[in-house]
């Protein structure tokens, strides 16, 4: 299972197998997937480490997701323990999570495009608004995996600009977590 684009020649990326072993800990630790792992602290993901591999998940996609992951682990810790009766529904914790997710889009720090080029800042910002409002569900024109996936943004010269390559690797992470939101 790919989780994350991997790399392309002969960079290397993240190991995918540990950073496979990472999540798995993680979505056990937040309820999901298998509940026989040990569960994983926000301290532990923040801290993490993986080795180098050719072929190997690209390292911002990564990064990315263990951002919003420690926000979800951090709410989880600060959340009072709650009587069976009370526990929270799934959906709860869906809306929980695409919560974080939000909240790591508003928090995405783009690298400065290489030789004065790359995306138009505006026209990114933009958008990133519109994916915001629709992981919270506050718009009535929802931004789809599709329109994130196809997007364009103008590309600019000799003025600031987004890194290309960083852009349309937290967009991809992104366009999965709106499939995931249906």
């Amino acid at each position: 299972m790919n989780r994350f684009p991997r790399v392309m020649g002969m960079r290397t990326g993240y190991d995918p197998a540990e950073v496979d072993a990472l999540i798995e800990r993680i979505e056990a630790t937040l309820g999901r997937g298998r509940m026989d792992l040990e569960p994983v602290t926000a301290d532990e993901v923040r801290s993490a480490t993986f080795r180098s591999r050719r072929g190997g998940y690209q390292e911002t996609a990564v990064d990315f997701a263990l951002e919003a992951f420690v926000v979800a682990l951090e709410t989880m810790a600060k959340r009072p323990v709650r009587l069976a009766m009370a526990e929270p529904t799934n959906e709860l914790l869906r809306e929980e999570w695409f919560e974080s997710q939000a909240a790591r889009v508003e928090k995405v720090v783009f690298r400065p495009g290489r030789w004065g080029s790359g995306y138009h800042e505006d026209e990114v910002d933009a958008f990133l608004d519109r994916i915001v409002a629709t992981l919270r569900g506050t718009t009535q024109y929802p931004v789809t995996a599709k329109d994130v996936r196809e997007v364009q943004f103008s590309t600019v010269m000799f003025k600031p600009g987004y890194l290309i390559a960083d852009v349309d690797a937290f967009l991809e992470s992104i366009a999965e977590v709106l499939e995931q939101r249906g």
